[in-house]
């Protein structure tokens, strides 16, 4: 790579380094500590089935909460390129233009409750979809953050980071493996080889979910086409309130009934990925659509006509839901946060 990858490399993870240092602990403290380690285990090259020494990843972990301590007030990098400055969330489309002929792809915006979000990673895939969207599919990265979703949608560009997602995947093997629950995710887990070949498994489970991950965040594109921009300012207003996480809650729904679960019923698809997608359901989620779990029980029971019957009229009440929303966005609802999470509490499915 050129010094000027090197430097933009450098660069973008001075910016991880300032989003970490603002929000790295937003998250509660077992969630933090797991992904402070997977977070050490990515930095030093490390394996997933790689034991980590306690010590060293404490002195590490010590190391990067004092570095944290002298950024929290920094400014954010531009991101030089040809001798030219870029914006690192305003000039997105611009740097990935720039990168493309280096195979890297870059994204930088705000995700769930104004976090700021940086990376860049070795460009596997980029598409042109037929309604307007890009895809960029990313597998090794060059720089991140304490905070590593496998995907997110950032206007028309939707981003797919296979790296993020196997971590992800390996967390939530990690996570049931505590007590062994018979659920969901048990159900998923037991599709790939855990308990003989790790690593094997992992990479069969990432491969099966790659697709499913792209249903969704097309989903969400489509959405996002629907609702329009009025959407986003309607999170603005709302941000860090529970509000805010119901209504992610229902787009999140709206995206997998118009594409993610018609997918995953379509006949020959394995069973791994339903599971998978249950067993990712939070308890928000859960919570505002108890139909979509009495369907999924039905089609444990072997009867898949419920939740392919279900899907219609769900999709046509979430997306009601969001329009009544915007509405009251609109008519400048006094109390604005308590009024949207009384009509999400009020529309359950």
């Amino acid at each position: 790579m050129s010094s000027e990858i090197d430097t933009l490399i450098r660069d973008v993870q001075y910016n991880c380094h300032i989003a970490d240092a603002r929000h790295g602990t937003d998250f509660g403290l077992c969630t933090y500590l797991m992904k402070m380690r997977e977070y050490y285990r990515w930095e030093h090259g490390l394996a997933y089935t790689d034991r980590l020494d306690k010590d060293e990843v404490g002195d590490w972990l010590s190391e990067r909460e004092d570095l944290w301590e002298d950024l929290e007030s920094a400014d954010y990098r531009p991101l030089v390129l040809r001798g030219r400055q870029y914006d690192p969330f305003e000039d997105v489309q611009r740097i990935n233009l720039e990168l493309r002929e280096h195979h890297l792809m870059y994204s930088g915006g705000l995700v769930q409750s104004g976090r700021a979000q940086f990376f860049l990673a070795e460009l596997s895939d980029y598409q042109a979809g037929e309604d307007g969207f890009e895809l960029w599919v990313g597998h090794r990265e060059l720089a991140r953050g304490l905070h590593v979703p496998p995907a997110m949608t950032c206007g028309r560009s939707i981003y797919l980071r296979r790296e993020s997602l196997k971590q992800f995947l390996w967390e939530k093997y990690e996570s049931w493996l505590w007590s062994r629950p018979d659920n969901a995710m048990g159900r998923a887990l037991a599709c790939y080889p855990f308990e003989t070949d790790v690593d094997l498994a992992l990479e069969q489970m990432t491969a099966a979910e790659m697709p499913v991950v792209r249903a969704h965040e097309v989903g969400e594109y489509r959405v996002g086409r629907r609702l329009g921009a009025a959407w986003e300012e309607l999170l603005l207003a709302v941000l860090g309130t529970p509000a805010e996480l119901m209504l992610r809650a229902v787009r999140d729904h709206l995206a997998d009934c118009m594409e993610t679960l018609p997918l995953l019923l379509q006949e020959g698809r394995p069973a791994a990925s339903l599971h998978t997608v249950m067993g990712n359901l939070g308890n928000m989620r859960k919570a505002v659509f108890p139909s979509l779990q009495t369907a999924y029980e039905a089609w444990l029971a072997g009867d898949a006509t419920v939740m392919g019957e279900l899907l219609p009229g769900a999709e046509r009440h979430w997306s009601t839901v969001a329009e009544q929303a915007l509405a009251l966005h609109r008519e400048g609802a006094p109390e604005l946060a308590a009024r949207l999470a009384g009509l999400v509490e009020g529309a359950h499915y």
